[in-house]
């Protein structure tokens, strides 16, 4: 009887994960470029099988299944699947459309990585994203623009409206394991082996979407909040049958 809490207890805090990861992925629905994080758990311990026994003759047990005596977090991950193009009209808004990952410099010289593309000039003309730090082109250096009337094509070349003439190249990096890949605290990566980018397209005045799917997440929510408020129910009986068997069946 007593492995039951074990179950519960373990079961209600792997919910409680479960409910931090939704809600912060909920909170950023609206962000530009953000990639939603996924939950999964698994049993810490080895499955044991359950097997029915007689009361008197135990020779030809039956096999019911198997179970796990605790739950625990196995994996936290992002899901890095595209988000759909949203059209802003700004003409330094961008999206990836394909793998890639936007260079960003941060102070003390850190590259870090994004899908955000709402790009602006900061006061010395360096595109950057407000906040983080300045874009940089594929040699990784940062790209100084006399006026945000530019054209950029599909491959990132930034160019001049009327006369097209070149002005810097948009980085993109690939990763071959994002799983190498690590969110800080401003939502940006950092990690992993980056390369030139291939195969993308590049969308001016357009911004990728968050992936999380609002609808998607309040039934993940509404599925754990049940999990966790029934697991705390189970709690509460097996807590009062353990109190009736250690007071009263043990008078008798």
């Amino acid at each position: 009887m007593y492995k039951g809490f074990y179950q519960l207890t373990s079961g209600m805090l792997s919910q409680g994960r479960r409910l931090d990861v939704i809600a912060n992925n909920m909170s950023n629905v609206s962000t530009a470029g953000y990639k939603a994080d996924r939950y999964t758990d698994s049993t810490a311990f080895r499955e044991v099988l359950i097997s029915r026994i007689g009361n008197k003759d135990k020779r030809n047990a039956a096999e019911l299944g198997q179970e796990s005596y605790i739950l625990a977090p196995d994996q936290l991950y992002t899901d890095y699947t595209q988000g759909s193009p949203e059209e802003t009209e700004l003409p330094l808004d961008f999206a990836i459309i394909g793998e890639g990952f936007f260079a960003i410099q941060r102070e003390g010289d850190e590259i870090a990585y994004t899908r955000a593309g709402s790009f602006g000039l900061d006061d010395d003309g360096y595109l950057c994203l407000p906040g983080q730090g300045r874009v940089l082109d594929p040699d990784y250096q940062p790209i100084q623009l006399p006026t945000d009337k530019v054209y950029v094509d599909k491959t990132g070349a930034i160019l001049t409206e009327e006369n097209r003439n070149l002005l810097g190249t948009l980085g993109v990096f690939q990763f071959e394991d994002t799983a190498a890949l690590e969110r800080n605290d401003r939502g940006l990566f950092t990690g992993g082996q980056p390369q030139a980018g291939e195969g993308y397209d590049i969308l001016q005045r357009y911004v990728e979407r968050s992936n999380a799917n609002m609808v998607h997440e309040m039934v993940s929510m509404m599925t754990a909040q049940r999990a966790l408020q029934s697991a705390a129910e189970m709690s509460k009986i097996y807590d009062q049958v353990m109190t009736k068997d250690a007071t009263e069946v043990g008078r008798i």
